[in-house]
């Protein structure tokens, strides 16, 4: 067992009614920072693939220039519709060339970030690729057969993807958090200046 496991086994059960009053900062973060600062987990998460390279393989191996759409009131708001919370940044980074809009979003699972690319052509998804996952399990979103379920996806007039996305057991959090960015990504293909 490692020393950083065995200091955060001890550190649980010695101080198990001291950490009750942790409890609404989370103690699974706590134990996070502490096992992190001790070396023994990686923050970055699982990285699948690098933003950058999502960026270029959608375009022939190259990057084109980087665009910026800033988030006037009216994005927010319709963000906030889809995602159920402001989303955080103001300007949003995105690729668009020849048809097709590439644009890297991130939004929390249960508790950690999950870094998706998505490309969108026509108004319709052509692919969704988790590039970072940082949550301890719920990992099952990034695999291909789940994220096959949004290819040609749109939006609906209600805001809503015109097509069903089944859920994945013990990742609904990480399901709900692909699916609301979906929505996001489809919006922002309809307003950004291409």
């Amino acid at each position: 067992m490692s020393l950083t496991l065995e200091l955060v086994i001890a550190f649980k059960l010695q101080n198990t009614v001291s950490c009750r009053k942790w409890a609404g900062y989370g103690l699974v973060r706590i134990l996070s920072v502490l096992a992190f600062l001790l070396g023994g987990v990686e923050a970055s998460g699982t990285v699948y693939q690098k933003p950058s390279e999502f960026i270029a393989a959608n375009f022939g191996g190259k990057l084109p220039t980087t665009r910026a759409l800033k988030l006037s009131g009216t994005h927010q708001a319709m963000m906030k519709r889809f995602l159920g919370h402001s989303y955080k940044p103001s300007t949003v980074r995105y690729w668009a060339q020849g048809g097709a809009f590439v644009v890297i979003l991130e939004e929390v699972g249960k508790t950690q970030p999950i870094t998706t690319g998505f490309v969108v052509k026509g108004g319709r998804i052509e692919q969704v690729k988790v590039l970072i996952y940082r949550e301890s399990h719920g990992f099952e979103v990034s695999r291909s057969s789940f994220t096959k379920q949004f290819r040609k996806a749109g939006l609906k007039p209600d805001g809503k993807l015109d097509r069903r996305v089944d859920g994945i057991a013990g990742a609904t959090l990480s399901v709900r958090a692909l699916s609301g960015l979906a929505r996001v990504a489809l919006y922002l293909d309809r307003v950004a200046p291409k």
